[in-house]
């Protein structure tokens, strides 16, 4: 019970991950290489709120928000002044640079020995939130919650916009809609829900590394929106069961350890391209001018 309950909570982490990130890739049209930069800082920000500060959970989570919100606003600002590749190179040196410094700064991130004995959080210095099946359900309401907003913000004229934005920015513009503000909203809001995924990792699993939010990682999260589909919720959420699950399917299989890391990346790799060939949209992502 306790490896399924397990599983689900990984799925809950990698659903606010991905769905978060949607709004920038789906949506806004930017491919961002930076999410895992962001799931750190909300991680490593956490960590400190509760073993150093000793905050309960509700100021920890709020301070890790605002803290990774910053953050994403100040790279925003620099990253959509530039466009296609060029953002994406930004992006991928902003997760250079982050994982750089939660690498090599030990006096205070310990570096590659990582941050061990992570508290479990209290609401209200009254309920401990430990063990497995408290943290499925922190997780999925976290999950769920990001999942109901995002699918609102999608319908939303801030969601109509953004989707008229990848459509046509100058027709945008020549609205009177100003583009780089909308970048800089979907930016900074996939990075503060990224820092909930942070929170909940690193209070979870109760111990941290660079290793866990570096360039892998972010494309691990970008594996998962192309695969599950961009311009609804339905098809990030479905890209993370399919990334999340399949590893664990590879363990029934028998497959030794050694051989199921890399066949999994085959995989992902090959349904990247089969999905581009065949479904560009993704599994359940919407057609470019779909409803």
């Amino acid at each position: 019970m306790d490896y399924i309950l397990h599983i689900l909570i990984m799925l809950n982490i990698y659903v606010i991950l991905s769905v978060s990130s949607s709004l920038v890739v789906g949506l806004a049209n930017l491919l961002s290489l930076g999410q895992a930069a962001f799931y750190g800082i909300g991680a490593y920000i956490s960590v400190f709120a509760l073993m150093q500060w000793g905050l309960p959970f509700f100021p920890a989570i709020i301070l890790a928000i605002l803290g990774t919100y910053l953050f994403s606003y100040v790279i925003s600002l620099i990253a959509i002044r530039f466009k296609e590749d060029y953002f994406v190179l930004v992006t991928l040196g902003f997760q250079i640079i982050i994982y750089t410094i939660l690498y090599n700064w030990i006096d205070v991130t310990r570096g590659p020995y990582g941050i061990a004995g992570i508290p479990s959080p209290k609401i209200f210095n009254l309920i401990t939130i430990d063990g497995t099946f408290a943290f499925f359900i922190l997780s999925s309401f976290l999950s769920v919650g990001t999942v109901f907003i995002f699918y609102k913000l999608i319908h939303a004229p801030f969601g109509r916009a953004l989707r008229a934005l990848d459509d046509n920015e100058l027709a945008l513009i020549n609205q009177g809609r100003n583009t780089r503000k909308l970048k800089t909203n979907a930016f900074t809001l996939s990075g503060c829900f990224a820092a909930v995924s942070g929170f909940i990792y690193a209070t979870y699993i109760s111990y941290i590394d660079p290793t866990s939010f570096n360039l892998d990682e972010s494309i691990f999260i970008l594996t998962a929106i192309l695969i599950g589909g961009t311009g609804n919720v339905k098809g990030p959420v479905l890209g993370a069961v399919f990334v999340v699950v399949l590893p664990e399917i590879l363990r029934f299989v028998g497959i030794p350890d050694s051989i199921a890391a890399n066949l999994r990346m085959i995989i992902y790799g090959l349904s990247i391209i089969l999905l581009m060939l065949y479904r560009p949209q993704g599994i359940a992502g919407l057609k470019k001018y779909d409803d």
